[in-house]
């Protein structure tokens, strides 16, 4: 199993420490929870889209299961959202769930999918989650009748910081489950489009241009600083080419092959026919059956 501590990046534990560390940041955290926020936004889901199952568009359901096996995650329920804009969410910490836009199924491969769906499974994995939730109810005008307009802007800052840093971490679950190759392509196919325009895009020189950004930005005095922040303060995610940097860097570092031979490790301990967990001693699958 591939624990957490094995692949977190820096920056989002750095974050989140600092988040949690903030006086009554988890007592409203369990409030949130315990008022029922989040099922407002899974009621709202569960209305509208459509629930994937293996009676229900399987051909898009298939994805998800080997994924949640190979992390030892237990599945969360899978949606699809008619969205031709490419994207995916996770949510809830009592309903967790994930979401794929039309959009995103139409314009990705087979390989770029899972990696994608990896990555979901890698914050419900962090247990990310649960902070989004705070994120959607401090974004909500309902949450004034409880705190301070000023204070639930301050935590959404935080919030939206470390959500920032969050995504690091789970494009290095996607990068395990596939390659740091396959999570490039998820980058270049949101950031310019199909198959048909990027396929022949140079990587090494998109590159560059997120070390042109930093520099532009944090090598020249406090004001350049200032215009940084106001460019990624609104920003859930961060920037496409600062994600590729990342993770190619990450793609070559020792962390990297030791988590990927840890979930070699673990498929083998598996049915090479089914995919289920092999029982110690035994000459047969329990699940289907076949000789071990």
């Amino acid at each position: 199993m591939i624990k957490p501590s094995e692949f977190i990046h820096p920056e989002d534990a750095a974050a989140l420490k600092q988040l949690e560390g903030i006086p009554g940041f988890t007592i409203l955290g369990k409030k949130i929870l315990e008022y029922g926020y989040e099922k407002i936004f899974y009621g709202k889901l569960l209305a509208s889209a459509i629930r994937l199952s293996p009676t229900q568009l399987p051909q898009i359901y298939r994805y998800l299961p080997p994924i949640c096996d190979m992390l030892e995650m237990e599945e969360p329920e899978f949606y699809l959202e008619m969205n031709p804009i490419p994207n995916a969410y996770t949510f809830g910490d009592t309903y967790k769930f994930i979401c794929v836009t039309s959009g995103l199924i139409e314009m990705l491969s087979s390989e770029e999918i899972t990696a994608v769906l990896a990555h979901e499974c890698g914050h419900i994995l962090c247990r990310h989650t649960l902070y989004y939730t705070m994120i959607n109810v401090l974004m909500n005008e309902a949450i004034n009748n409880f705190i301070s307009k000023d204070l639930a802007e301050t935590l959404s800052i935080a919030l939206y910081y470390w959500r920032r840093k969050s995504e690091l971490s789970c494009d290095r679950v996607a990068a395990v489950i596939s390659n740091p190759e396959i999570v490039t392509k998820v980058m270049v196919r949101l950031s310019g489009g199909s198959k048909f325009l990027t396929s022949n895009i140079n990587i090494e020189e998109w590159i560059v241009q997120a070390d042109e950004y930093d520099k532009l930005y944090n090598d020249k005095g406090l004001w350049n600083k200032l215009i940084n922040l106001y460019n990624t303060i609104p920003l859930d995610h961060p920037f496409a080419a600062v994600r590729v940097r990342e993770i190619i860097k990450w793609g070559n570092s020792n962390q990297y092959l030791d988590a990927k031979r840890q979930l070699n490790l673990s498929s083998l301990q598996r049915c090479p026919i089914c995919g289920k967990r092999k029982v110690e001693n035994y000459n047969f699958c329990e699940y289907c059956g076949s000789r071990l």
